[in-house]
């Protein structure tokens, strides 16, 4: 388990952190957080959709690594799938949290329990006058863009709501045992309210960018096929023979392996 917390020079200054990580940590995780910033290079290798919150009513958006519970088919021996990787997920073992010596503050943690952290690693956190190091400074920097991505993603999910664009999906699974499921609680991008939009809100939209990674969302359900082909390449001895993208109030679109 995990045992974040806040960097703190007192403590931590012979800490270090190895120059080369995995991404062990999510090896069994089916879906990642991703942001809005994000969509179009993430579009080029994974499923991007909207989840809800279940602790919270708010959307997420998430890539999808698997189609069952706890299958990653992107991680394998130590290797990723795919030439993007989430900034989520890239951060290991750093994290934002919140200061408990400073009111309503981030700062940067660490989970001194990850087998990247120790007083035998390559990479200082700090140098021998206790200075933070260039490595410890980009760090920071990532942290701090991370955060920055994940207040524009919410204000755009926010928007897509605001403008009644968020459509629900379901996608049917036919085994080739003839098995059949149906995973719910997806949602993407309506296409045909989009195309509604008022003049004026399509020239803001365009304007601010949003449309990119509107369409990158769009066009990423294609990899649905990429995660089928995944699925029957590995050792599941449960293949799939059919996807079904079912839009809840369109007609059914269907992928094949």
């Amino acid at each position: 388990m995990a045992n974040i917390v806040p960097v703190k020079k007192e403590q931590h200054q012979a800490l270090k952190v190895s120059g080369k990580r995995d991404l062990s940590h999510v090896a069994q995780q089916h879906i990642v957080p991703v942001t809005a910033r994000e969509y179009a290079q993430s579009a080029t290798s994974y499923p991007i959709v909207f989840v809800k919150d279940p602790d919270a009513e708010r959307f997420r958006s998430v890539i999808m690594l698997g189609f069952d519970a706890s299958e990653n088919l992107y991680y394998h021996e130590d290797s990723w799938n795919a030439l993007y990787v989430p900034q989520s997920i890239g951060m290991v073992p750093f994290a934002l949290g919140l200061d408990p010596e400073k009111d309503k503050t981030l700062t940067t943690c660490i989970d001194i329990d990850s087998p990247f952290v120790g007083e035998d690693k390559d990479q200082a956190l700090y140098d021998e006058s206790g200075k933070e190091t260039e490595f410890f400074n980009q760090i920071q920097d990532n942290l701090g863009q991370l955060y920055e991505n994940e207040i524009a993603s919410e204000q755009f999910i926010q928007e897509i709501l605001d403008e009644n664009l968020m459509q629900e999906l379901a996608l049917n699974i036919t085994y080739a045992d003839g098995e059949q499921k149906k995973l719910v609680g997806l949602f993407t991008i309506d296409e045909h309210k989009m195309q509604t939009l008022s003049d004026e809100k399509v020239l803001d939209f365009y304007k601010r960018g949003m449309f990119i990674p509107m369409h990158a969302m769009l066009g990423s359900l294609g990899q649905i096929n990429r995660l089928i082909q995944m699925r029957n390449d590995s050792t599941n001895p449960q293949k799939i023979v059919n996807v079904q993208i079912q839009a809840i109030t369109d007609e059914a679109e269907t992928t094949q392996a």
